[in-house]
């Protein structure tokens, strides 16, 4: 709901200025590319996944869900343990436009990255959680801790070690059971691979503690 409630498209530019406020945006400027896009942008308040609408070599604009001041330093994580830094230069309702310190090259950043039928993600940004959860295998089930989230998998902290390529159950605190494979386990901490995507906007809402059983 949320993706398809302000933007359900990223808009690639390869134009050197940063986005401008929506009322102000123009669909006859440089050639563009529409791609799904989720990303992770960090700042003052910690790292948060946004709605990345536009960007370009220059900057981007995109849909926030805490509050960020004009002037605010920021990274963007367009690839994974990548970050781009650069500095909120508007803020309008829940947008806000970021000015890279350095031009990005757009064409590398598309070429270099496959394209799925629901969008560009290779690897899907992550966020830091600590939160409960249990993991069932089989007949067995274990109390685990969360560490990190995507829409596409999970790292937990376990004190039992788990089968690689073993078919799981996990059940989030306060969220609905989602079923994955263990990818890989090592040293108490187990990495999981959901079967499907969880939908963006149900995982913005677990995340800022809306979700319910």
């Amino acid at each position: 709901m949320l993706a398809n409630e302000f933007h359900d498209e990223t808009i690639f530019s390869f134009s050197e200025r940063a986005p401008q406020p929506p009322a102000a945006e123009r669909r006859n400027q440089p050639r563009h590319l529409t791609i799904l896009r989720v990303g992770a942008l960090i700042g003052r308040e910690g790292r948060e996944l946004c709605l990345i609408r536009n960007i370009s070599a220059g900057g981007l604009m995109a849909h926030v869900y805490s509050h960020h001041a004009t002037g605010e330093a920021v990274s963007i994580e367009l690839k994974t343990n990548h970050q781009v830094p650069g500095t909120v230069i508007w803020a309008e309702g829940s947008n806000i436009g970021v000015q890279f310190d350095a031009p990005i090259d757009v064409s590398e950043m598309l070429s270099s990255q496959a394209v799925l039928e629901n969008g560009w993600r290779p690897r899907l940004p992550r966020v830091e959680v600590d939160r409960l959860a249990t993991l069932r295998c089989g007949a067995c089930v274990y109390g685990v801790n969360t560490r990190d989230i995507s829409q596409g998998g999970v790292k937990i902290e376990t004190d039992e070690p788990v089968e690689i390529d073993r078919q799981i159950v996990l059940t989030l605190d306060k969220f609905r059971p989602v079923h994955g494979v263990v990818r890989w386990c090592a040293n108490g901490l187990a990495g999981i691979s959901f079967n499907q995507l969880i939908p963006f906007s149900e995982l913005m809402a677990w995340l800022r503690g809306e979700a319910t059983h």
